[in-house]
């Protein structure tokens, strides 16, 4: 067993990889295959904690402040995972599958983060308009606010599916270990295994009602919540339903 897995996924051919190669793919790998899908996870289920007591606690930040670390953090390594192979030498850098999929992944995080930073204002209580009024992209649900959470959800999503198939593509580009592969499966399986169940548990709480409660007089609860799967509560913490 151990000498398979020590052994490269194709073993009619070397593993030989040089330093920029080698740091590029590891950075990479915990950039897309570690880090991102761990942010993502979080911000979908655990908007409301266990044990939290909704709607009289509301606005919980621990996944909000994990969503951003993991996802800023990613975007750091990818960076400079980039410059790496971008350095590495026409001859480790050439075009194919591994190379089209890992630009337009990193095409899609240029979407994520120029999104956050034109998501717009806040508003409701905790953080008002300069007139004082509870006015605010988030809270009013503008267009603005709209175009942001679908753009964000699906380019995030789409993302995730093109960083696995980039990271499966290079991990056999560079004829990698195949221990390699196998716990990143595993590390994805259980994420996936873990979402299942969440999911079933109603979970995936609109963001909106996560932060200012069911009130069905708030603008942003008019509205079907964005995304697939996601749940309403009541106000007795009873789920409403998904879409």
């Amino acid at each position: 067993m151990m000498e398979w897995l020590l052994a490269p996924m194709d073993p009619g051919a070397p593993h030989e990889v040089g330093g920029y190669l080698s740091w590029h793919a590891r950075l990479m790998v915990l950039a897309w295959g570690i880090l991102a899908p761990l942010g993502v996870f979080v911000a979908r289920y655990f908007k409301v904690l266990p044990g939290q007591n909704w709607p009289q606690a509301l606005d919980n930040h621990l996944w909000w402040n994990t969503h951003r670390i993991c996802q800023y953090s990613a975007c750091v390594l990818m960076l400079v995972g980039l410059w790496l192979i971008l350095n590495a030498g026409p001859i480790i850098y050439r075009p194919g599958p591994h190379a089209l999929l890992g630009w337009s992944a990193l095409a899609l995080a240029l979407v994520q983060i120029m999104g956050g930073i034109l998501r717009g204002t806040k508003g409701g209580p905790t953080d008002p308009a300069p007139d004082g009024t509870l006015r605010g992209d988030h809270y009013d649900m503008t267009p603005r606010r709209l175009a942001f959470e679908y753009i964000h959800k699906s380019a995030g999503y789409l993302g995730l599916a093109l960083a696995v198939a980039a990271i499966l593509t290079g991990l056999w580009q560079a004829n990698a270990p195949n221990w390699m592969w196998l716990v990143l499966v595993l590390w994805w399986l259980g994420l996936l295994v873990a979402s299942v169940r969440l999911q079933r548990r109603g979970m995936a709480v609109d963001t909106y009602q996560a932060i200012w409660g069911p009130d069905p007089r708030l603008p942003g609860n008019q509205r079907k919540p964005i995304g697939v799967g996601v749940s309403r509560r009541s106000e007795n913490n009873d789920i409403q339903g998904s879409v």
